[in-house]
């Protein structure tokens, strides 16, 4: 199993963006030190809380910082941009990274931002899809680009003003070839959208949201997909996103990670609640339809949604995840703001260097057993 990182931490508002920033940017330079295997970064246009506007700026300033880590937007809001520019920025980032770079894509879906951009009455759902539609077709295609695609208000061309013996009217293809990695992120429990990355060769990061009970959804609507398209799912191409505090004793671990108030994870989920209750998807965190809504407390939230404890303890919850969850390719370790920056580098470094060890041994275990 691989160990990944995903940030859109949620800094409280008096801490000023150039210390934010500069933290996250540490937190991905000590998880490429670490051994990681990449790094998504979501971006957020009108919430300070979440400091990242645009992940590929933030992403470009740790290409030359970092060694082997792959750098990847986590996501990249299809809706926001004409698809002409992001596929011309995702293939030009995927060239300075040479090749360490994972296109993470979503619809966007914050609802502030929609109404900055004019698009709170758009369906953002199917700008993502026609805009993914056209990104691929850039990179699939020939110039001069002609592309008008049946029922896609997205249309791409160079025709008029394409002149080959100067290189006008061309565009970027990526690096990595056909195309890099692309990674679709999912929250809803059941969601159907992971039957359509199964049927594109996209592959699930299933949120550190959702409850762990909701996971096996994702990967046999992903199986489902993969089915239709003739082929069969590989779990090393599913992540998992989990909220993760490792301490080198238990005593701290409760203590930072579920019960001061200071706590970093405490104040992480209390806004999120807040967050999801004000736009009304408190669902993914409910164990059934019914459960009331008071029910869903602070306590509620780190119980359910926050592994942690000394490197033994949280290796056997990672493999206890697996048992529910199914197998799957990557844990996805999910940044938060480092109110005490020696504990959230040792969790990193313990997750890293004790806890993944004692996982990979149990699986490659099991996997003997299994074969004999």
């Amino acid at each position: 199993m691989r160990l990944g990182f995903f940030t859109m931490p949620l800094h409280p508002p008096h801490r000023p963006p150039v210390v934010t920033l500069e933290e996250d940017r540490a937190a991905i330079i000590l998880a490429d030190q670490l051994g990681f295997y990449d790094a998504f970064v979501g971006e957020h246009l009108t919430e300070p809380s979440e400091n990242v506007t645009n992940s590929f700026i933030f992403l470009a300033t740790l290409i030359h910082h970092t060694k082997t880590i792959r750098l990847a937007t986590g996501t990249s809001n299809l809706s926001h941009s004409h698809p002409t520019l992001i596929a011309a920025h995702a293939a030009m980032f995927d060239h300075l990274a040479q090749g360490r770079f994972i296109f993470g894509i979503s619809p966007g879906a914050l609802s502030s931002d929609a109404e900055a951009l004019g698009l709170l009455a758009e369906d953002r759902n199917k700008l993502f899809a026609e805009a993914i539609d056209v990104i691929l077709a850039i990179w699939e295609g020939k110039v001069p680009y002609d592309i008008d695609l049946p029922g896609n208000r997205f249309k791409v061309t160079t025709a008029t003003t394409q002149n080959a013996a100067i290189g006008r009217g061309t565009m970027y293809k990526p690096y990595q070839q056909p195309r890099p990695e692309i990674v679709g992120t999912v929250v809803a429990p059941g969601s159907k959208g992971v039957i359509a990355m199964g049927e594109r060769d996209f592959h699930p990061l299933s949120a550190n949201f959702l409850l762990s009970k909701y996971l096996p959804s994702h990967w046999n609507n992903y199986a489902e997909g993969k089915q239709r398209a003739g082929q069969i799912a590989a779990p090393e191409d599913w992540r998992i996103a989990r909220t993760i505090f490792v301490a080198d004793d238990d005593r701290t671990a409760r203590r930072y990670g579920l019960e001061d108030s200071a706590s970093p994870y405490r104040y992480y989920w209390d806004l999120l609640l807040r967050k999801m209750l004000i736009s009304k998807r408190q669902a993914i965190f409910k164990t059934h339809p019914g459960q009331d809504d008071r029910e869903l407390t602070t306590d509620y939230m780190v119980k359910q949604l926050v592994i942690c404890g000394s490197p033994n303890k949280v290796a056997d919850q990672i493999l206890a995840l697996r048992e529910e969850a199914g197998d799957f390719g990557e844990i996805v370790y999910a940044g938060m703001d480092w109110v005490d920056p020696l504990l959230a580098k040792r969790s990193m470094e313990l997750m890293a260097e004790q806890v993944m060890p004692q996982v990979n041994a149990a699986i490659n275990r099991s996997r003997r057993q299994a074969a004999a």
